[in-house]
C-alpha cells in the first residue's frame, strides 16, 4: 500500500511536514499486552496534510491510516519483544533465585558434609587414641607379665640350681663317707689279714719248733 501511495501520490517537500513528524512523536500510545493499540487525534494529522500538504481528504485519510497501521504494527512488535524481555527477566530472576537456592543447598550440603567428615575424623582420631592407649596398656601388661614370668623362671632356675647343688653336695658327702667307710673296711681287713698272717706264721713257727724238738 505504501508503494502504491508513492507512485500515485508522490511525496513533495512542504513546510508543515516537520510539525507532523513532531506531533507523531508526541502521540501517546497504550501498549498493554493482549489489548488493541489506540492512537488518538488522527483527524488532526489528516487536517494538517490537507491544509499544509495540499492532499485531498481521501489521500490524507489513506496516509494517516497507513502510518497508523505501521505504528500499530511496530508498537505491537515492540510490545511482543518487551513481553518476551519481561518474561526473560522473570526467567532470569527465577533462575537467579533457583541458583541462589541451589547454592545455599550446595553450601549447606558441603557444610553438612564437612561437619560429617570432621565428626568422622574426630571419631576416628578418638578411636585411634583409645586403640593406642589400649595397645600401650596391653604392651605394658605383656612386658610386666613377661618380666614376672622371667623373674619367676629365674627364681625357679636358681631354686633348682641350689637344689641340684645341695644334691651334688649330698652325693659328694655320701661318696666321701663311702670312701671313708671303704678305707676303714680295707684297713680293718688289712689288720685282720695281718693278724691272720701273724697267727699263721706263729703257728707255723710253733709247729716247726715242735717238729724240730721231736726230731731232736
Amino acid at each position: 500500500m505504501i508503494s502504491l501511495i508513492r507512485t500515485t501520490f508522490p511525496v513533495r517537500k512542504y513546510v508543515g511536514m516537520p510539525i507532523f513528524v513532531r506531533n507523531l512523536s508526541r502521540t501517546k500510545m497504550l501498549c498493554r499486552e493482549e489489548e488493541p493499540i489506540h492512537i488518538k487525534n488522527t483527524n488532526i494529522y489528516k487536517d494538517i496534510l490537507m491544509k499544509e500538504g495540499d492532499f485531498t481528504e481521501q489521500q490524507s485519510r489513506i496516509i494517516v491510516h497507513t502510518i497508523t497501521e505501521s505504528i500499530r504494527s511496530g508498537v505491537s512488535h515492540v510490545a511482543k519483544d518487551l513481553a518476551k524481555r519481561e518474561r526473560l527477566l522473570q526467567l532470569t530472576y527465577q533462575q537467579r533465585v533457583d541458583f541462589a537456592k541451589l547454592r545455599d543447598q550446595l553450601l549447606s550440603s558441603d557444610r553438612n558434609e564437612f561437619y560429617n567428615i570432621q565428626n568422622e575424623y574426630e571419631r576416628m582420631k578418638n578411636d585411634l587414641e583409645k586403640l593406642k592407649s589400649r595397645l600401650k596398656e596391653d604392651i605394658s601388661k605383656s612386658n610386666a607379665g613377661f618380666k614376672l614370668d622371667l623373674s619367676l623362671e629365674k627364681g625357679r632356675i636358681k631354686e633348682e640350681s641350689s637344689h641340684h647343688d645341695l644334691q651334688i653336695k649330698e652325693i659328694d658327702t655320701r661318696i666321701d663317707q663311702e670312701v671313708s667307710n671303704m678305707k676303714m673296711q680295707i684297713d680293718s681287713v688289712k689288720t685282720q689279714v695281718m693278724q691272720w698272717l701273724i697267727g699263721v706264721c706263729t703257728g707255723t713257727c710253733a709247729l716247726v719248733l715242735a717238729y724240730i724238738r721231736l726230731l731232736s
